[in-house]
Protein backbone atom coordinates (compact mmCIF):
# COMPACT_ATOMS: atom_id res chain seq x y z
CA UNK A 1 0.00 0.00 0.00
CA UNK A 2 1.30 3.45 -0.89
CA UNK A 3 1.01 6.19 1.71
CA UNK A 4 1.41 9.94 1.26
CA UNK A 5 4.37 11.47 3.06
CA UNK A 6 3.92 14.96 4.47
CA UNK A 7 6.74 17.35 3.69
CA UNK A 8 7.31 21.08 3.55
CA UNK A 9 8.44 22.62 0.31
CA UNK A 10 11.79 24.36 0.32
CA UNK A 11 11.70 28.13 -0.11
CA UNK A 12 14.10 29.28 -2.77
CA UNK A 13 15.15 32.93 -2.93
CA UNK A 14 14.66 34.05 -6.53
CA UNK A 15 15.73 37.42 -7.96
CA UNK A 16 13.64 39.64 -10.17
CA UNK A 17 14.91 42.88 -11.71
CA UNK A 18 12.36 45.49 -12.81
CA UNK A 19 13.23 48.56 -14.89
CA UNK A 20 11.04 51.46 -16.01
CA UNK A 21 11.83 52.81 -19.47
CA UNK A 22 10.34 56.00 -20.86
CA UNK A 23 8.57 55.67 -24.21
CA UNK A 24 11.00 56.93 -26.87
CA UNK A 25 13.47 57.57 -24.07
CA UNK A 26 15.82 56.05 -21.53
CA UNK A 27 15.42 54.47 -18.12
CA UNK A 28 13.70 56.24 -15.23
CA UNK A 29 16.07 56.55 -12.31
CA UNK A 30 17.30 58.71 -9.47
CA UNK A 31 17.61 61.93 -11.51
CA UNK A 32 13.79 62.23 -11.71
CA UNK A 33 13.04 60.62 -8.35
CA UNK A 34 12.78 57.08 -9.64
CA UNK A 35 9.84 54.83 -10.46
CA UNK A 36 7.91 53.15 -7.66
CA UNK A 37 7.63 49.40 -8.24
CA UNK A 38 5.09 47.14 -6.53
CA UNK A 39 5.33 43.37 -6.93
CA UNK A 40 2.17 41.49 -5.95
CA UNK A 41 0.85 37.97 -6.01
CA UNK A 42 -1.48 38.01 -9.02
CA UNK A 43 -4.15 35.83 -7.39
CA UNK A 44 -4.39 37.30 -3.89
CA UNK A 45 -3.08 40.81 -4.50
CA UNK A 46 -0.68 40.36 -1.58
CA UNK A 47 2.23 42.78 -1.70
CA UNK A 48 5.50 40.89 -1.97
CA UNK A 49 8.03 43.70 -2.52
CA UNK A 50 8.07 47.40 -3.34
CA UNK A 51 10.55 50.21 -3.74
CA UNK A 52 12.09 52.79 -6.06
CA UNK A 53 14.23 52.21 -9.10
CA UNK A 54 17.66 53.65 -8.41
CA UNK A 55 20.56 54.45 -10.70
CA UNK A 56 21.22 56.28 -13.95
CA UNK A 57 19.23 56.65 -17.14
CA UNK A 58 21.60 54.44 -19.15
CA UNK A 59 23.83 54.83 -22.18
CA UNK A 60 22.24 57.24 -24.66
CA UNK A 61 24.09 55.92 -27.72
CA UNK A 62 23.28 52.31 -26.91
CA UNK A 63 19.61 52.91 -26.11
CA UNK A 64 18.67 55.53 -28.69
CA UNK A 65 21.03 55.08 -31.66
CA UNK A 66 22.43 51.54 -31.79
CA UNK A 67 20.36 48.95 -33.70
CA UNK A 68 19.01 46.42 -31.22
CA UNK A 69 20.29 42.88 -31.52
CA UNK A 70 18.55 39.92 -29.95
CA UNK A 71 19.92 39.12 -26.46
CA UNK A 72 22.14 42.21 -26.47
CA UNK A 73 21.54 44.13 -23.22
CA UNK A 74 20.70 47.81 -23.25
CA UNK A 75 21.23 48.25 -19.49
CA UNK A 76 24.49 48.15 -17.59
CA UNK A 77 25.43 47.88 -13.92
CA UNK A 78 24.68 51.56 -13.31
CA UNK A 79 21.30 51.66 -15.08
CA UNK A 80 18.31 52.31 -12.83
CA UNK A 81 16.53 49.23 -11.54
CA UNK A 82 14.52 47.82 -8.67
CA UNK A 83 15.72 44.43 -7.49
CA UNK A 84 13.91 42.01 -5.22
CA UNK A 85 14.59 38.51 -3.97
CA UNK A 86 11.37 36.57 -3.40
CA UNK A 87 11.20 33.34 -1.38
CA UNK A 88 9.29 30.91 -3.61
CA UNK A 89 8.14 27.36 -3.07
CA UNK A 90 6.37 27.03 -6.41
CA UNK A 91 5.97 29.00 -9.65
CA UNK A 92 4.11 32.20 -8.88
CA UNK A 93 2.26 34.59 -11.19
CA UNK A 94 3.20 38.14 -10.30
CA UNK A 95 1.54 41.46 -11.03
CA UNK A 96 4.08 44.24 -11.51
CA UNK A 97 2.88 47.83 -11.04
CA UNK A 98 5.14 50.75 -11.91
CA UNK A 99 4.32 54.36 -10.97
CA UNK A 100 6.61 56.83 -12.71
CA UNK A 101 8.08 59.35 -12.43
CA UNK A 102 7.21 58.96 -8.77
CA UNK A 103 7.79 62.51 -7.48
CA UNK A 104 6.01 64.24 -10.38
CA UNK A 105 2.38 63.64 -9.48
CA UNK A 106 0.85 65.52 -12.42
CA UNK A 107 2.92 63.43 -14.86
CA UNK A 108 2.85 60.13 -12.97
CA UNK A 109 1.61 57.14 -14.97
CA UNK A 110 0.68 53.65 -13.79
CA UNK A 111 1.92 50.87 -16.05
CA UNK A 112 1.23 47.25 -15.23
CA UNK A 113 2.17 43.82 -16.48
CA UNK A 114 2.34 40.24 -15.24
CA UNK A 115 4.97 37.53 -15.31
CA UNK A 116 5.60 34.08 -13.92
CA UNK A 117 8.55 33.63 -11.57
CA UNK A 118 9.81 30.08 -11.05
CA UNK A 119 11.87 29.13 -7.97
CA UNK A 120 15.57 29.35 -8.76
CA UNK A 121 14.96 30.85 -12.22
CA UNK A 122 15.79 34.56 -11.92
CA UNK A 123 14.66 37.37 -14.19
CA UNK A 124 17.92 39.28 -14.30
CA UNK A 125 20.13 41.21 -16.73
CA UNK A 126 17.92 43.84 -18.36
CA UNK A 127 15.16 42.21 -16.34
CA UNK A 128 11.50 42.96 -16.81
CA UNK A 129 11.38 46.28 -18.69
CA UNK A 130 8.10 48.17 -18.28
CA UNK A 131 7.41 51.01 -20.73
CA UNK A 132 6.18 54.30 -19.29
CA UNK A 133 4.33 56.55 -21.75
CA UNK A 134 4.07 60.32 -21.42
CA UNK A 135 6.13 63.46 -20.93
CA UNK A 136 6.71 65.60 -17.85
CA UNK A 137 5.05 68.97 -18.39
CA UNK A 138 5.50 71.63 -15.70
CA UNK A 139 3.36 74.72 -16.31
CA UNK A 140 5.46 77.50 -14.78
CA UNK A 141 3.47 80.61 -15.67
CA UNK A 142 0.85 81.93 -14.96
CA UNK A 143 0.98 80.90 -11.31
CA UNK A 144 -1.87 78.87 -9.86
CA UNK A 145 -4.76 80.98 -8.55
CA UNK A 146 -2.94 84.21 -9.32
CA UNK A 147 -4.95 87.44 -9.55
CA UNK A 148 -3.61 89.37 -12.54
CA UNK A 149 -4.90 92.79 -13.65
CA UNK A 150 -6.09 92.97 -17.25
CA UNK A 151 -3.82 95.98 -17.72
CA UNK A 152 -0.77 93.72 -17.30
CA UNK A 153 -1.70 91.65 -20.37
CA UNK A 154 -0.37 90.07 -22.49
CA UNK A 155 0.71 87.34 -20.09
CA UNK A 156 3.39 84.75 -20.69
CA UNK A 157 2.38 81.11 -20.75
CA UNK A 158 5.54 79.14 -20.05
CA UNK A 159 6.07 75.41 -19.62
CA UNK A 160 9.02 73.13 -19.00
CA UNK A 161 8.82 69.84 -20.92
CA UNK A 162 11.10 66.82 -20.51
CA UNK A 163 10.89 63.13 -21.29
CA UNK A 164 9.70 60.79 -18.53
CA UNK A 165 13.31 59.76 -17.97
CA UNK A 166 14.32 63.41 -17.51
CA UNK A 167 16.07 63.45 -20.88
CA UNK A 168 16.36 67.01 -22.14
CA UNK A 169 14.49 68.50 -25.09
CA UNK A 170 16.43 70.91 -27.31
CA UNK A 171 16.09 72.39 -30.81
CA UNK A 172 17.48 69.79 -33.22
CA UNK A 173 18.57 67.41 -30.43
CA UNK A 174 17.93 63.70 -29.95
CA UNK A 175 14.61 64.76 -28.46
CA UNK A 176 13.87 67.63 -30.83
CA UNK A 177 11.62 70.30 -29.38
CA UNK A 178 10.95 71.75 -32.81
CA UNK A 179 9.15 68.55 -33.78
CA UNK A 180 6.85 68.57 -30.76
CA UNK A 181 3.41 70.15 -30.71
CA UNK A 182 3.08 72.15 -27.49
CA UNK A 183 -0.06 74.20 -27.00
CA UNK A 184 -2.24 75.82 -24.34
CA UNK A 185 -5.98 75.14 -24.34
CA UNK A 186 -7.65 77.99 -22.48
CA UNK A 187 -11.13 78.04 -20.97
CA UNK A 188 -12.78 81.18 -19.64
CA UNK A 189 -15.56 80.90 -17.06
CA UNK A 190 -15.96 77.22 -17.90
CA UNK A 191 -16.15 77.58 -21.68
CA UNK A 192 -13.58 77.06 -24.47
CA UNK A 193 -11.87 80.37 -25.19
CA UNK A 194 -8.55 80.15 -27.06
CA UNK A 195 -5.86 77.75 -28.24
CA UNK A 196 -2.35 79.22 -28.05
CA UNK A 197 0.65 77.38 -29.61
CA UNK A 198 3.84 77.49 -27.53
CA UNK A 199 7.22 77.82 -29.22
CA UNK A 200 10.54 76.24 -28.28
CA UNK A 201 12.85 78.80 -26.71
CA UNK A 202 16.64 79.02 -26.63
CA UNK A 203 16.68 77.39 -23.19
CA UNK A 204 16.46 73.60 -23.13
CA UNK A 205 13.04 72.17 -22.24
CA UNK A 206 11.41 75.62 -22.36
CA UNK A 207 8.29 76.51 -24.37
CA UNK A 208 6.45 79.83 -24.22
CA UNK A 209 3.85 82.10 -25.81
CA UNK A 210 2.00 85.34 -25.09
CA UNK A 211 -1.68 85.29 -24.14
CA UNK A 212 -3.97 88.32 -24.50
CA UNK A 213 -7.34 88.01 -22.71
CA UNK A 214 -10.07 90.46 -23.67
CA UNK A 215 -11.89 90.73 -20.35
CA UNK A 216 -11.78 89.75 -16.65
CA UNK A 217 -12.83 86.24 -15.65
CA UNK A 218 -11.76 82.87 -14.35
CA UNK A 219 -9.26 81.23 -16.69
CA UNK A 220 -8.20 77.58 -16.85
CA UNK A 221 -5.12 76.62 -18.84
CA UNK A 222 -4.23 73.10 -20.00
CA UNK A 223 -0.82 72.80 -21.65
CA UNK A 224 -0.08 69.63 -23.59
CA UNK A 225 3.05 68.35 -25.30
CA UNK A 226 2.51 65.88 -28.13
CA UNK A 227 4.92 63.99 -30.36
CA UNK A 228 3.15 63.22 -33.66
CA UNK A 229 5.64 60.44 -34.49
CA UNK A 230 5.06 58.39 -31.35
CA UNK A 231 1.79 59.71 -29.94
CA UNK A 232 3.62 60.37 -26.69
CA UNK A 233 1.74 63.02 -24.70
CA UNK A 234 2.10 64.97 -21.47
CA UNK A 235 -0.21 67.50 -19.77
CA UNK A 236 -0.24 70.04 -16.96
CA UNK A 237 -2.92 72.51 -15.84
CA UNK A 238 -3.39 75.71 -13.88
CA UNK A 239 -6.07 78.27 -13.15
CA UNK A 240 -5.88 82.02 -12.56
CA UNK A 241 -8.11 85.06 -12.33
CA UNK A 242 -7.98 88.12 -14.57
CA UNK A 243 -9.19 91.19 -12.68
CA UNK A 244 -10.22 94.64 -13.88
Amino acid sequence: MLTATAHSAELIATEIVVRAKARDGKFIGSSVGGAWVRIKDADSGKLLAEGLTEGGTGNTELIMSTPRERYKPIADAGTAAFKASLPLERPQLLTIEVLAPYIKRQARTLSQTQTWLVPGKPISGDGLVVEIPGMIVDLQSPGTHGYIPLAQAPYEIRANVVMMCGCIITPGGIWDGQKLEVSALINKDGRPYQSVPLQMGSTMNSFAAKFQPDSPGNYHVTVYAYDPKTGNTGVDQTAFVVTK
